[in-house]
């Protein structure tokens, strides 16, 4: 069991570094230092949108993986 999990949290936390990755508007690999290309507050749409809740949902299902991760090994 625990082998399944570990499998589905390098996978799942592989999404999640490109989803935050893709999220840097054009910026690059720049964005990720701290380049601001603009405003915090924007509107986000369409694929913006997207890959935000998409980014919202992978943590929330990494962070349960790593409890069951824990729990499991006890």
């Amino acid at each position: 069991m625990i082998n399944y999990i570990d499998i589905a949290l390098i996978i799942t936390s592989i999404a999640l570094i490109v989803s935050v990755i893709l999220q840097s508007k054009g910026a690059g690999l720049g964005g990720l230092a701290g380049g601001d290309t603009g405003g915090v507050f924007t509107a986000r749409r369409g694929v913006e949108k997207t890959l935000f809740r998409a980014t919202i949902v992978l943590s929330v299902i990494f962070f349960g993986l790593a409890i069951a991760a824990v729990l499991v090994t006890r």
